[in-house]
C-alpha cells in the first residue's frame, strides 16, 4: 500500500468515496446546465441572472471543488502507478496540485468577485 502525504484521503476507501461523490456532483451540475441551455432562451440577461443567484453560485463552487478533488485523486493514482521514482513523481504531483489550486482560486474569484 502506498502511504503518501500527497494522496487526498487517509485511505483508498476515502479516495474512492470522494471520487464517487464528486462524480455525482459533476453529473448533476452538467445535467442542470444542459437542461438550462436546452429549455431556456439563453441570453446574456438569463445567464447573468442564473449566476446572480446565490444558490447557483454555491452549486457552481461545489462543482468547482468537486472537479479539483476528482482530478487530484485521478492524477495522484496515475502518477503513483506510472512514475516509480519518488522525486519525479513528487514534482509532477506538485505541478498538478499547483495548477489545480490556481484554477480553483481563479474560479472562486470569477464566481464571487465583482
Amino acid at each position: 500500500m502506498v502511504n503518501s502525504a500527497t494522496n487526498f484521503g487517509r485511505s483508498g476507501v476515502q479516495d474512492w468515496m470522494v471520487q464517487r461523490v464528486s462524480a455525482y456532483v459533476l453529473a448533476l451540475y452538467t445535467l442542470f446546465l444542459l437542461g438550462f441551455v436546452f429549455f431556456t432562451d439563453v441570453t446574456y440577461e438569463t445567464w447573468n441572472g442564473l449566476f446572480a443567484q446565490t444558490w447557483f453560485r454555491i452549486f457552481s463552487l461545489l462543482a468547482l471543488i468537486s472537479i479539483g478533488a476528482h482530478a487530484w485523486i485521478g492524477l495522484w493514482t496515475v502518477t503513483t502507478d506510472y512514475i516509480k521514482a519518488a522525486m519525479p513523481r513528487f514534482l509532477v504531483q506538485a505541478a498538478c496540485g499547483l495548477t489545480m489550486f490556481v484554477y480553483v482560486v481563479w474560479g472562486v474569484q470569477i464566481l464571487w468577485g465583482q
